[in-house]
């Protein structure tokens, strides 16, 4: 079983950064794509932002000019580096992945458990 371990949620005021992490929880899973959504209460999950393992990136009218996705192949990682934060910003962000098993073809998707960001006024 291969899970997205996500961290770096929390408070944070507006106008400030914080950085989300993602993990892949075993080696021999590549996120053919990753990337973060996000969710409010009584709203439908909505993209953030996402990375191809060729660096591709796709973002949110929301997330551009603000948010930066990156990956870390060594590490089986995805980072979301959020700045100058909004109130509107508040949400559940949840990694998302489309992981490969070494030698095979078919993806499967995956999503971490969420972590919840919340920016003061």
């Amino acid at each position: 079983q291969v899970r997205l371990v996500e961290s770096g949620g929390g408070l944070a005021q507006s106008g400030s950064s914080l950085r989300l992490s993602c993990t892949i929880s075993r080696s021999i899973f590549i996120g053919k794509i990753l990337g973060w959504y996000r969710q409010t209460p009584g709203k439908q999950r909505e993209l953030v932002a996402t990375i191809s393992v060729g660096e591709n990136t796709v973002y949110a009218d929301s997330a551009k000019g603000r948010f930066t996705i990156s990956r870390e192949n060594a590490k089986n990682a995805v980072y979301l580096q959020m700045n100058n934060l909004k109130p509107e910003d508040t949400a559940v962000y949840f990694c998302y992945g489309e992981l490969v098993r070494a030698g095979e073809i078919r993806s499967k998707t995956s999503w971490g458990q969420g972590t919840q960001v919340t920016v003061l006024p």
